[in-house]
């Protein structure tokens, strides 16, 4: 046990939760130091088997991260922009990797993570799977090959329980065609339409968000001419794989200085 990695998995409870629990228990290189829930939910105070239903693991529930911190050496988080953030500040005092897939996060929060990456290692992205992050880098080329006689808009689909949009993941696709644009994506961004919203504007970034069923994740990145149209699409049908991505990650920062990184960094791309 002692020489293999100690993992901390924040809001167990939820659907990715779990799936990154099964991921760090099954992999030799690592054990579950401990989990996370939210103040007042029924798992604290549990041991995680018993939470779920299985025989005990002897792993703790808790709703203080400081409680388990000592025996970590990362932490894997997909909860809140308010939980990350507060997380972000304990990883980067303790010195250990904090590898974040929470999405939603504004300005404020993000200069926050920031701050934190100057103590800690922090690897962040929108999505953690490797078919994104080649099509994020494929975007990008496609986006500096044709210009803007080409409208490009995003369409993006998950379940009918994701709290934010565009997701993450649409908004990474999004930074990737405006740098290849050689433009700032908050300049060209066009999201929302609804009503009389007039003709698009040339060289517009658009996003449109489908939320509903089970739907894990799909992505279309639409370059639309006259007379041709280029789509570039990424569909995900089982959340491990971003449960992999993001152990992937976890070990990776391991042999990293302090920085923020993102998964381009830890795939070599």
């Amino acid at each position: 046990m002692s020489e293999t990695i100690g993992i901390i998995i924040t809001g167990a409870s939820g659907r990715m939760g779990q799936m990154l629990i099964e991921t760090v228990v099954s992999n030799p290189a690592t054990h579950l130091v401990g989990v996370t829930e939210r103040a007042g939910h029924a798992w604290v105070g549990q041991d995680l088997g018993l939470a779920m239903g299985r025989s005990e693991m002897g792993v703790p529930v808790v709703d203080d991260l400081l409680d388990i911190l000592p025996q970590a050496k990362a932490i894997i988080d997909f909860t809140t922009p308010e939980a990350t953030v507060a997380h972000a500040a304990l990883a980067a005092q303790a010195r250990i990797a904090h590898v974040i897939g929470t999405t939603g996060m504004d300005d404020t929060d993000l200069a926050k993570i920031a701050a934190a990456a100057r103590h800690a290692t922090i690897v962040r992205a929108g999505n953690m799977s490797l078919g994104v992050n080649l099509l994020v880098q494929i975007t990008r080329q496609v986006a500096q090959a044709l210009d803007e006689d080409f409208d490009i808009e995003i369409v993006e689909a998950h379940h009918n329980r994701k709290l934010d949009a565009p997701s993450g993941t649409a908004l990474m696709l999004g930074e990737a065609a405006a740098e290849g644009r050689g433009v700032q994506l908050a300049r060209v961004r066009d999201a929302g339409r609804d009503g009389i919203t007039g003709a698009r504007d040339k060289g517009a970034i658009g996003f449109s968000a489908i939320r509903g069923g089970d739907i894990v994740g799909e992505h279309d990145v639409i370059f639309a001419a006259a007379g041709e149209r280029l789509v570039l699409r990424h569909i995900a049908t089982d959340r491990a794989i971003f449960a992999r991505g993001a152990l992937k990650a976890a070990l990776w920062a391991q042999t990293q200085g302090p920085g923020e990184f993102s998964m381009l960094d830890v795939l070599g791309l």
